[in-house]
């Protein structure tokens, strides 16, 4: 009976008060829709790889390399580790190799062609890791050498199907014939390892001679533990393994936990030292502050209205409602809202999921059918509700009746210091996220614009695929011959991306302990050009240099490295096997240019002219070409001298954006999220706002009156909550010049903080303030004086 009539009461009382109830359950909603796409995205991120059901067995080798006291931490190990740590090291009981990279090879059946990126593993990866078959023998995944094991979506991609279709045969690289022996459901998006198509590890092995070499660091090495395996102990042997296989290796090997693969994966100086989880945490602060933002909105507007609810109080407590029955009262109306508000929250989440989808590039869904969000969604509510309804149940419920029914107004000197306390709070949370949202935005533009030493624009890659790599001479020329192409030539390794290195290349004057980082690039005698590099002293490679092989680029970086004076003439001397040493020439000195960390200092480079070696070609379009026109006969050059495979390209400038997604996921979060704090906080301004004008009705019909202009009341009415805004940005500014200060100390290469941008954070913040009161406040000033005096 007593749950009824509260239900009837909260229905009057919310029909009665539209535009308070709107206000509240639409923040509210809007607080819970936002925390809810964030934990959607958190819930994504914190279960990463939790499809696979030895998770916690499963590590992968990586390993630390020390040059010169600097520890650097790499993924990439030899070949030869896998079987040798399975033999001779205890506890461990399977291990698989992988290749580095996904391939992307063109596959043919029938009259159709298509590309698929897939990588060549050790069949005991699916006695490791958990890839249910729908069809084939996940014990022998691989009955004959050239098997291949693809997922769902491929085979639907390759046949239209995904029954009955091993045993088909599909040709790759329009060469090799390969039987399908395996289908495997598709695997989860929040899964490390993702692959269209995996084949046996043997074919990658024989393409790849100097993989038989321990000091070959070229694939990845997993490994799973046997139940009780002390990890500590097995470390500790692998510390020096690879030293103990090949005398003088410096890298040391560890096992890497899944657990740990997505994020924990950044180390500095051997060490752990952070990773997505840093955003993990930010985020779920955020979002747990949205919802404090919200539940202000409730406490305020409550509060605010507390004249009106009264009388109420005072009847309830003179008919016997004692305190406590009050205060379950309004703690249930409170959390009536909250579920309202809830339900709307849904809806919100159903809207706005696919656009925080394509912005974050995950797949996520409400999943209302799944236990664990229903429970997360009602505790949020529940907790929301009884965050919100706490002071206002504790202060309505607290009015003395004498006082209530005689008319005289209690003191609410109290309310109202709270409730400026919390729009103080609110507006300090907003501006801090405004001025995070900035300089995270200048610092990401800062490096984009960095002058990286090479020129990005009108660059595209191809992979060599078919002849390209034979008829290059005669494919440039057709490029050229298009009036559309600058320049065109081969590379081994994406120019921005670290590739290969080494710390074997020596020099005369080189101490013998020095161990010195270098990457290596093989090109040919046209790359320098067409990246739009600069050759500071010395000359480029000529035409000829590829025949000889002798000369070779270097940056200016490693030229300091040589000694005092200019380093073209000298010799470097670069091991390529146990007993084989190349001695080149140093033919030119190219510019510094950025690559691999884009935020700080890059090793130094040595340039090999050995296009036969290359596997990528570049072509770098006219300035100011029409680049659908210059993409359209490029491709019809590649159609005419490449015919066997399909035209596809990458933009360089698009792997350089790719390169930034971390901070641009932060950077784009951040705006949004600092977006909905200011809305819902002027939400609840505006109610504010709406109940001080009604409140003080009278004193403007008496001001007006007096000859009080339009926009003297205006002022009036607007300077109170101006005033806290401007609390709200001096508090504010510290705290997010501290937190800005202490994220831009991860990046070498960073902006300074300008006072500017808490300027016109706080302006902005006033001006939105502003425009939210302005309404009401107008209105309130322009009311006719005689409806607001006559009853005096």
């Amino acid at each position: 009976m007593m749950l009824r009539n509260y239900i009837k009461i909260t229905f009057r009382h919310l029909w009665k008060n539209k535009t308070y109830s709107f206000l509240n359950i639409f923040g509210l909603a809007i607080g819970l829709a936002c925390a809810g796409v964030i934990f959607l995205w958190v819930e994504d991120e914190v279960t990463y790889d939790s499809s696979h059901v030895k998770k916690d067995r499963i590590y992968q080798v990586w390993e630390n390399w020390n040059y010169d006291g600097n520890i650097r931490t790499f993924t990439s190990t030899p070949a030869l580790l896998a079987d040798a740590m399975k033999t001779e090291i205890p506890g461990i009981t399977q291990t698989c190799r992988t290749s580095e990279q996904a391939t992307n090879l063109l596959f043919t059946f029938g009259d159709k062609k298509m590309y698929a990126a897939g990588i060549y593993v050790d069949a005991s990866l699916f006695n490791i890791f958990t890839f249910p078959f729908t069809e084939g023998n996940a014990a022998v995944p691989f009955p004959q050498l050239y098997s291949i094991v693809i997922t769902e979506k491929t085979a639907r991609k390759f046949f239209g199907d995904t029954k009955n279709v091993v045993g088909k045969t599909i040709t790759v690289d329009n060469a090799q014939p390969y039987v399908v022996s395996g289908v495997i459901k598709d695997i989860p998006e929040n899964s490390t390892l993702k692959f269209e198509w995996v084949a046996p590890f043997e074919i990658y092995f024989s393409q790849n001679p100097y993989l038989k070499n321990w000091g070959s660091n070229s694939v990845d090495t997993y490994a799973e533990l046997a139940p009780h395996a002390d990890l500590t102990a097995i470390n500790h042997k692998l510390q020096n393994f690879i030293a103990a296989h090949s005398p003088g290796a410096i890298n040391q090997a560890f096992l890497f936990s899944m657990n740990n693969w997505r994020l924990h994966d950044q180390f500095s100086d051997g060490k752990q030292s952070g990773g997505r989880i840093e955003y993990v945490r930010l985020f779920s602060l955020i979002a747990w502050i949205i919802l404090f933002i919200a539940c202000i909105n409730f406490m305020n507007l409550a509060t605010a209205r507390s004249e009106k609810r009264a009388k109420e109080v005072g009847i309830r407590k003179v008919v016997g409602a004692g305190k406590g029955r009050l205060i379950t009262q309004f703690i249930s109306e409170a959390l009536f809202m909250s579920l309202l508000a809830a339900g709307v929250a849904v809806l919100l989440l159903f809207l706005v999921l696919p656009g925080f989808n394509a912005l974050v590039d995950k797949h996520l869904s409400v999943g209302l059918d799944r236990p664990v969000h229903l429970i997360w969604l009602l505790g949020i509510t529940v907790i929301c509700g009884v965050l919100a309804g706490s002071y206002p149940s504790l202060y309505l419920s607290s009015f003395n009746p004498v006082f209530v029914l005689k008319g005289i107004k209690s003191k609410t000197g109290s309310a109202a210091f709270i409730r400026k306390g919390l729009v103080i709070a609110q507006f300090s949370i907003s501006i801090t996220l405004i001025i995070c949202t900035a300089i995270i935005y200048q610092q990401i533009q800062h490096v984009k614009k960095r002058n990286l030493g090479l020129n990005k624009d009108n660059l595209i890659s191809m992979q060599l695929q078919g002849t390209m790599k034979q008829n290059f001479a005669a494919i440039k020329t057709a490029l050229l011959a298009t009036g559309m192409v600058e320049n065109a030539a081969l590379a081994d390794h994406v120019p921005l991306y670290g590739g290969n290195n080494t710390s074997d290349i020596g020099w005369t004057g080189k101490s013998p302990t020095d161990n010195i980082l270098i990457s290596q690039r093989v090109v040919s005698p046209e790359f320098i050009q067409t990246a739009g590099m600069k050759i500071v002293a010395g000359s480029d490679f000529k035409p000829v240099t590829a025949a000889n092989g002798m000369d070779v680029l270097i940056t200016e970086s490693l030229e300091q490295l040589m000694g005092k004076g200019s380093a073209v003439g000298k010799t470097i001397n670069t091991p390529f096997s146990a007993d084989s040493v190349i001695h080149s020439r140093v033919a030119g000195v190219v510019k510094n240019y950025v690559y691999g960390n884009m935020y700080g200092t890059p090793d130094p480079v040595v340039f090999y002219c050995m296009p036969d070696e290359a596997n990528l070609m570049y072509v770098r379009m006219n300035t100011g070409a029409d680049k659908e026109a210059a993409l359209h006969k490029i491709g019809d050059v590649m159609k005419q001298l490449n015919p066997a495979y399909p035209f596809t390209y990458q933009f360089v400038d698009d792997q350089f954006n790719a390169m930034f997604t971390n901070e641009t996921l932060m950077q784009q979060l951040s705006r949004l999220f600092a977006t909905l704090a200011i809305v819902i906080s002027c939400l609840g301004l505006f109610g504010l706002a709406a109940y001080t004008a009604e409140r003080r009705t009278k004193e403007i019909g008496i001001r007006k009156v007096l000859g009080a202009s339009v926009s003297g009341i205006t002022r009036l009415l607007s300077a109170d909550f101006l005033k806290l805004v401007g609390i709200a940005a001096l508090i504010a500014f510290p705290v997010a010049w501290y937190t800005m200060d202490q994220w831009l100390q991860k990046f070498p290469y960073r902006i300074s903080i300008h006072y500017w941008v808490f300027v016109l954070a706080g302006i902005a913040a006033m001006l939105i303030a502003l425009l939210t009161i302005s309404f009401q406040s107008i209105k309130a000033a322009l009311m006719n004086p005689v409806s607001s005096l006559k009853a005096e």
